[in-house]
């Protein structure tokens, strides 16, 4: 088993125990004892150096796996007195990101540094290579002084013996807009002003010491209720399970939910209505090209046009806005993309939209690949919970629902092969190609996945407002891949997409829909 299959196991073990301990007679004596039971008295412990650490690790993820920070634990409040204030919880945080400092090695400096293999060579490129004068040569050996560098690693790429690397804190490194830095203690911490909830760090970590908050017990607690509880699943969950949707569907009755809806319906609405704006905006920008070269040429065509302003600026390009993570950037590190991020709501939002009206007083869950998505359903009143493939395929397990014996059972409302592709990247820029009657209209640039890289390339494009190459629609995914790659997907990005590509291949055209 690799790595990430060990911490996927690890905590799906935990969440199976959780939600089979709240199926059972006593819930909090059971949630209690979920770290004595994983790791009994004698046993060989497999990752830590003494089974009393190994619990101690197991409670922390118990207590995000009960809805809770882990940041806020003294250590003497028992995992039963969380299961009960998990009962008693009317109301959920918007803080969707926890860390296990029990978890976390306080991994090293993130820093460039001379190794051993240096051999003080007589030509010195590193020295050379250095515009900020920090390296110096000491006993034949080169020296960085931390204070100058700049972690340029322009010494890293000239040193012929590779003597010089980069030491790596890879929740740091992974952050597109640094809000996870070590705080005084040594310890990783989320700036949750900054976050913008890609889950990048909770893939990236090679200790699983980030972690989302489950909201299980709250869905839970709702299935129990009286009240209809209906699941609204992401397009990417096509290519998660060993098993198609319409099986999926039937299996995610089975284990209490009332009624299930493909959020790819939702996608066929988004696709629509963003192609409907994409050709309003190039239109606008049309004529007001056209006007100012009318303008110009009645001035003789003399030297250049005046600047404009902010609101006559040429918005040339269009950006969708369909995920939550771009989003959040958006609102919090890039406000002059703003204007040109497209107005259309994303397919969750029209799902949810759709699901209340059918079912008035119901309470929803939305099933997704990625943290992001909580934050967006924390301001849609639409959205009462989200579930993660994790979690989802945690509650198959715990009630020994096994999808591929499932029978197959259809959707009310079929979803067009374009929608089912939107958790692909391409695929969103791809429906708006097939909804427009004239597809060239349309010069795509796909962002694959957001880091520091991509971030300052949307930045200049919406300085200069243009793209490069002439693209006019920018399809921005916060995740390589699309949603496939979310930090909560059981399967690998190739996989998933073999997957997604087989259901999309035997659905309708969009221009059928």
């Amino acid at each position: 088993m690799s790595d990430l299959g060990q911490f996927i196991h690890l905590k799906k073990e935990i969440l199976v125990r959780i939600i089979k301990a709240f199926l059972s007679d006593d819930f909090t004596r059971k949630a209690r004892l979920i770290p004595y039971d994983m790791r009994p008295k004698g046993m060989e412990v497999p990752y830590r150096c003494c089974v009393y650490k190994e619990r101690a690790i197991i409670k922390d993820r118990a207590i995000a796996g009960l809805g809770f920070p882990i940041e806020e634990d003294d250590e003497t409040v028992s995992l039963s007195d969380y299961a009960t204030w998990a009962l008693e919880r009317t109301q959920i945080s918007d803080k969707n990101l926890t860390v296990l400092q029990t978890a976390c090695k306080g991994c090293a400096t993130n820093r460039i540094y001379v190794t051993d293999l240096c051999q003080g060579c007589v030509a010195r490129p590193c020295q050379s290579a250095c515009k900020f004068g920090a390296i110096s040569i000491s006993d034949s050996k080169s020296v960085i002084d931390d204070s100058k560098c700049k972690k340029c690693q322009k010494c890293v790429g000239v040193c012929p013996y590779k003597a010089i690397t980069k030491i790596s804190v890879p929740c740091e490194d992974s952050c597109p807009v640094g809000a996870i830095k070590k705080d005084e203690t040594g310890f990783a911490s989320i700036d949750y002003d900054k976050c913008i909830n890609c889950g990048k760090c909770v893939t990236a970590c090679p200790f699983c010491a980030v972690h989302e908050r489950s909201q299980i017990v709250d869905i839970l607690k709702a299935i129990k209720s009286d009240k209809k509880v209906i699941a609204m699943i992401a397009p990417s969950i096509a290519g998660q399970f060993n098993a198609n949707i319409y099986q999926l569907k039937n299996a995610i009755i089975k284990s209490g939910f009332d009624d299930v809806y493909e959020v790819a319906q939702g996608a066929d609405i988004t696709a629509k209505n963003e192609a409907e704006e994409f050709v309003e905006r190039m239109k606008a920008v049309n004529e007001k090209e056209s006007d100012w070269l009318t303008e110009w040429a009645n001035v003789g065509g003399y030297g250049e046009q005046e600047s404009q302003d902010d609101d006559e600026k040429l918005h040339t390009f269009m950006t969708t806005s369909c995920c939550a993570g771009y989003n959040q950037l958006v609102k919090k590190h890039l406000q002059e993309i703003k204007p040109f991020v497209s107005d259309t709501k994303t397919p969750l939002y029209y799902t949810a939209e759709i699901v209340k009206k059918e079912y008035t007083e119901c309470i929803t869950v939305f099933v997704s690949p990625c943290v992001a998505k909580r934050a967006e359903a924390f301001g849609n009143p639409n959205v009462d919970y989200v579930m993660n493939y994790e979690e989802l395929e945690a509650l198959f397990t715990a009630k020994e629902i096994k999808i591929e014996e499932c029978k197959e059972q259809k959707y009310t409302v079929e979803a067009s092969k374009q929608a089912r592709n939107f958790g692909i990247s391409g695929g969103v820029a791809e429906s708006i190609k097939a909804t427009l009657q004239d597809e060239n209209a349309v010069k795509p640039f796909i962002i694959n996945g957001l880091n520091k890289d991509s971030i300052k390339q949307l930045k200049k494009y919406a300085t200069c407002g243009e793209c490069d190459q002439g693209c006019n629609l920018i399809e921005v995914m916060c995740c390589e891949g699309g949603c496939i790659g979310g930090n909560a997907t059981l399967k690998n990005k190739k996989n998933a997409k073999k997957l997604i590509d087989e259901l999309a291949e035997n659905s309708d055209d969009i221009s059928k829909i």
